[in-house]
């Protein structure tokens, strides 16, 4: 199964213009980390509450600054298509949680965190133990 069937869904976004304020206030109101920065579809940046508390505790921002000036620019993006062995294998090489997945036409389509990772891996262990139980009761160990 690809990342657009098993991760597609609505993203939290903002526009490169919205201020911190805003891109916060949406974090809290979705109970996420982080919100893609997007321009018609695609994107551009992301900003996540790390990102927000770094700037404002070194005085580089204010609620009222505009998400383009600490957002990160490079977005480390992954196709809809490739799998969930890809995606991991991009957060551990990138050293990132969140990833956005875009379709073939560069437009964000969804969004895969190291929860996301977590929790699918823990619900297929979950199948290979129960789907490996029955024939662990039929042997004898002793």
């Amino acid at each position: 199964m690809n990342l657009g069937e098993l991760f597609r869904s609505e993203v939290v976004t903002v526009s490169r213009d919205d201020t911190i304020s805003t891109a916060m206030s949406r974090m809290h109101e979705k109970n996420v980390g982080a919100v893609v920065v997007v321009r018609d579809r695609a994107v551009v940046g992301i900003i996540t509450d790390r990102d927000v508390a770094m700037a404002l505790a070194l005085d580089s921002a204010t609620p009222a600054t505009p998400v383009s000036e600490v957002m990160t620019r490079d977005v480390i993006t992954i196709w809809e298509d490739q799998g969930v062995f890809n995606a991991t294998q991009y957060m551990q090489g990138h050293r990132i949680r969140r990833l956005p997945v875009i379709n073939r036409d560069n437009e964000l389509v969804g969004m895969v965190t190291l929860d996301d990772v977590v929790a699918l891996l823990g619900q297929e262990l979950r199948n290979l133990s129960t789907a490996i139980s029955p024939a662990l009761n039929e042997k004898s160990f002793v």
